[in-house]
């Protein structure tokens, strides 16, 4: 059987949420109100649990933090450093292709139009 939240534990399973991926973006909140078109002290408010945010909003910082908006009410969202360390990855993944396809690239196209 579900849990039954009430309205404040809701909130403050949100506001506890947004700093958790705000901080897992390496975002500080006035680089997030920024991002997301928003005062730096409204931010703040949601953060601290005293201000409550439209559906509008949610989407601006799903947007911003680049997670669904459902999980900003999840008990128990993604891990942060298992989240850390995928990105880890797969920037090095991209960084490896990039470097890849540079080689290749280099190696079949001509450099310059001299050589066409």
């Amino acid at each position: 059987m579900a849990k039954h939240f009430d309205g404040r534990e809701i909130r403050e399973l949100f506001s506890r949420n947004l700093k958790l991926f705000r901080r897992q973006s390496n975002l500080s909140q006035l680089a997030l109100s920024v991002r997301a078109g928003l005062a730096h002290n409204f931010v703040n408010d949601i953060e601290n649990n005293k201000k409550w945010i439209s559906p509008d909003t949610l989407a601006k910082l799903a947007e911003v933090l680049d997670v669904e908006p459902g999980v900003f009410f999840q008990s128990n969202p993604l891990d942060p450093p298992k989240t850390r360390e995928i990105r880890g990855y797969l920037d090095e993944i991209n960084k490896r292709f990039t470097q890849a396809v540079g080689e290749i690239k280099a190696s079949y196209l001509p450099q310059n139009e001299e050589e066409a």
